[in-house]
């Protein structure tokens, strides 16, 4: 049994979701393809002290709405059964009750879910002694795959584009990854156990 950690945001749920957000409280008419970094601020054009006041009004009503990712939910129902499901997200703790809710609502199999508040997502990796990681943040990947040693599956994504490690596998879909993991969960097995 591998312990896989998982990402919430733009992992297990739509890449697009904040879109619809963007576009209606900023007038804009951009789309995922147009969002070609993680920060934001850059295609807002707006400081970080606006954008978190956009996030502290927006983000519990974006969360509760945000759509699953393709076929996210479908792979997770079937890797529950063999592995470890631990969400590790960098949503802030005093939205937990939304994400437990989020996670009720669509019925999607966690045993642990961790809320970091922040990109460093390494304290927690070693503390529940992830195996795989599952990201779409290249910055979290990269300091995961080198950090940790493990092999991060990095969502790919307009905003994700910048060089990889040879730990970091970008894959397309949920498909994708559950194939990348069958096909390497013994070689990780025993790695593990060395």
């Amino acid at each position: 049994m591998l312990h896989l950690g998982i990402d919430i945001d733009g992992t297990i749920t739509a890449q697009d979701t904040f879109v619809p957000y963007l576009n209606e409280s900023f007038s804009l008419s951009i789309t995922l393809e147009d969002i070609k970094d993680y920060d934001l601020t850059k295609i807002l054009n707006i400081s970080d002290g606006d954008f978190w006041e956009w996030m502290n009004e927006n983000e519990p009503r974006i969360y509760q709405e945000a759509l699953l990712a393709e076929y996210a939910k479908q792979t997770l129902d079937e890797l529950k059964n063999q592995h470890k499901l631990i969400y590790i997200t960098a949503r802030r703790r005093h939205l937990e009750n939304i994400t437990f809710d989020w996670f009720h609502k669509k019925d999607v199999h966690y045993d642990h879910i961790e809320h970091v508040g922040g990109h460093d997502k390494l304290e927690a990796v070693f503390k529940h002694k992830i195996d795989v990681f599952f990201e779409d943040h290249h910055g979290n990947a990269t300091m995961i795959a080198k950090e940790a040693n493990i092999p991060v599956l990095l969502f790919n994504t307009p905003y994700n584009q910048l060089p990889t490690d040879s730990n970091i596998i970008r894959v397309n879909s949920w498909h994708e990854a559950a194939d990348w993991l069958r096909k390497n969960e013994k070689s990780i097995e025993t790695a593990k156990s060395m």
